[in-house]
């Protein structure tokens, strides 16, 4: 007879991110109402959605740029210890926890008075006391995976934007992260320029880098993406694999966008 036994199911990889009813106001205006995610490792989170849904700062709550309301936050199985009004009880905490998440924004955010050199190297050498030999080493590798060997001794300045966002992953990179956030890491480039980003965003999901990726680009997010959520006025409108989303979703809202962005 032929064996009919189905294969076990694989075993879920651990939690690299959950975040809980995650709330954030700017004063009398709730911005996040609500919101929770979890992002497995190896996993590549796409958060869409229009201007004012609440996603950049979500991420930027993750990564306490900006202080929760409330709600919970775990990076790597460890709790961030919060107050009642949301803010962080534990300093140190945060500045360990942030060490292991790479963020990359949509402006670079690189230091132009240092080399693209000295910016990989400068929190490796000086936060994380990795020793100099190393820290370059490692920064010339990640410099030739991101197409910029030749760029180690340049200014920011002298770089296109393409150049230096793909400098700005490089450098996220260079602290091994647990996990990288993106903040709409190809909005302030010109369209000539958004691939070569994507491109290196595209090989670390292919690599099982975990990452959540707040992102404008589509068509992107479906080809890349393990999952995706839909942000509408703060709140987690539909979520789910990145074919059942962009191929049959069920919220109008969703439909709705997509034919707006599409």
């Amino acid at each position: 007879m032929p064996d009919t036994a189905t294969a076990p199911e694989p075993a879920p990889t651990a939690e690299a991110i959950r975040v809980e009813d995650l709330r954030k106001s700017f004063g009398s205006l709730e911005v996040l109402k609500g919101v929770s995610l979890v992002a497995h490792e190896g996993d590549t989170v796409a958060v869409i959605g229009g201007s004012g849904s609440g996603k950049s700062t979500m991420l930027r709550c993750i990564n306490f740029l900006e202080t929760p309301s409330s709600g919970r936050i775990v990076i790597g199985g460890e709790e961030v210890a919060m107050r009642a009004d949301g803010s962080p009880a534990d300093r140190r905490q945060i500045e360990r926890l942030r060490q292991h998440l790479g963020m990359v924004f949509q402006q670079f955010n690189l230091w132009t008075h240092k080399t693209i050199l000295e910016n990989l190297t400068e929190v490796p050498v000086h936060v994380l006391g990795v020793p100099k030999a190393e820290a370059v080493a490692r920064a010339e590798r990640l410099l030739a995976r991101v197409g910029l060997a030749d760029k180690a001794g340049a200014y920011p300045a002298y770089l296109s934007g393409g150049q230096q966002q793909r400098a700005a992953i490089a450098r996220s990179l260079a602290v091994e992260p647990r996990a990288i956030l993106f903040d709409e890491p190809t909005s302030a480039l010109d369209p000539e320029l958004v691939g070569e980003v994507l491109a290196v965003i595209r090989d670390l999901a292919a690599e099982g880098r975990t990452m959540i990726i707040v992102t404008h680009e589509m068509k992107f997010a479906r080809e890349v993406a393990s999952h995706v959520i839909y942000l509408y006025n703060g709140q987690i409108e539909e979520e789910g694999p990145p074919d059942r989303l962009f191929g049959a979703p069920r919220s109008d809202r969703l439909k709705q966008f997509l034919k707006s962005v599409g």
